[in-house]
């Protein structure tokens, strides 16, 4: 069978400019933000072109170009297997080392969460308050080196303002609609859209966003009335969202289950005490290692007694928090300081001595009088908390 010639519809040459390497089409324009980090790189240092196609769904890839056949086209009917998806294998497999040490995540949940973003998934991280979930998204936006946009959808007062946009008067223009950002967003190719705090969104949010995550359609309406321009949303384009899916949570909303199933889930661990200990002394080099680890040991403690069944208190104390106390101890104050303004506000003090707030104070003022908290616990749980800490 003849062999089907593919001609590029774009061409880049790509060069190194300092640490990073960027591409350029033949008119000089920067095409950096189209093309993988690892295509960049790697066609830099081999001093070839990189050329745009078409595969036989519709969607765009850039692959190397040398002016002759990319590739044989033997059967039609064939599940075609992109050309590039070595080098997606190899980006994909090597890119714990692009995961921020302060992130703590495991290398499974890394590669799942940066295959899902290299392969246009949508992407929900949950967990608990205060783990990791935005930092996480963010990293990932590094990672991949593409255009970006933020929206705190938590903190939205008028969703369609917000992701549609409004319709204004001027009294030389007259009426005139003017586009949200997030318009402009979805507009962006390859562009990683974060959705902070979704599960606090208006369900008028959500109902404007169904369209634009569905895989089927992907487009964003105007206005509800016929005949209503959509806007597509662009090739590549990906959605990150944050949210905090639980009944402590109480400012959330249930998620709606057609929203959630146009997600893919990344979930977020809580860290246990090794993994809180090494964070933090990665943080903070300059606070005495023993404090640092009597704070992990705090927090590690009250994460155990929330989830126990006679549980004295409701939660316990996030990441979140922690860093911001050695923040503190950084600066001067001493743990009973820091934790009296960071830590015991987050407890209610409602019962006296047999409240949640007096219980936490408990915790602390035994480290803070002598490192242990062997008084304050009797050996059965003191045993439980380290055999769930490993």
């Amino acid at each position: 069978m003849a062999k089907q010639i593919q001609t590029p519809t774009d061409v880049v040459r790509c060069e190194w400019s300092g640490n990073r390497a960027n591409a350029f089409d033949t008119d000089g324009n920067k095409r950096t933000s189209e093309i993988t980090v690892g295509a960049r790189q790697k066609a830099a240092d081999g001093n070839y072109l990189l050329g745009k196609f078409t595969n036989k769904s519709g969607k765009t890839y850039w692959k190397r170009w040398d002016g002759e056949i990319a590739s044989p086209v033997e059967n039609s009917s064939e599940v075609e297997i992109p050309t590039d998806h070595a080098e997606v294998l190899n980006f994909i497999h090597s890119s714990y080392g692009l995961k921020p040490k302060a992130l703590m995540m495991s290398e499974l949940k890394w590669k799942y969460l940066i295959r899902s973003a290299v392969r246009g998934k949508n992407i929900m991280m949950t967990g608990p308050a205060g783990c990791g979930k935005t930092m996480a998204a963010k990293s990932v936006v590094n990672s991949l080196d593409r255009p970006d946009f933020y929206f705190n959808l938590g903190a939205t007062q008028d969703p369609r303002s917000t992701l549609i946009g409004n319709t204004h008067f001027d009294s030389k223009k007259g009426t005139y609609f003017a586009e949200s950002h997030f318009v402009k967003a979805i507009q962006t190719p390859n562009s990683v859209i974060l959705l902070d705090e979704l599960s606090r969104a208006h369900p008028d949010a959500w109902n404007i966003l169904m369209t634009v995550l569905d895989y089927g359609q992907r487009y964003l309406r105007i206005d509800e009335s016929n005949g209503t321009d959509t806007i597509k949303v662009a090739d590549g384009v990906t959605f990150v969202a944050t949210a905090n899916i639980g009944n402590e949570y109480t400012s959330t909303r249930v998620m709606d289950k057609a929203l959630m199933d146009r997600f893919t889930i990344v979930e977020m661990d809580v860290l246990n005490e090794a993994d809180e200990i090494e964070l933090l002394n990665y943080m903070f080099p300059n606070v005495d290692s023993q404090v640092l680890t009597n704070v992990a040991k705090i927090a590690s403690l009250t994460r155990i007694e929330s989830k126990s069944e006679t549980a004295r208190i409701t939660s316990g104390i996030s990441t979140r928090t922690t860093v911001e106390l050695c923040g503190l101890l950084y600066d001067g104050f001493s743990l009973e300081e820091a934790s009296e303004v960071s830590i015991y506000p987050q407890y209610d003090d409602t019962g006296g001595v047999d409240s949640e707030r007096t219980f936490v104070k408990q915790i602390v003022q035994k480290f803070c009088d002598d490192g242990s908290s062997d008084d304050l616990f009797n050996e059965e749980e003191m045993a439980e908390a380290d055999s769930d800490n490993f």
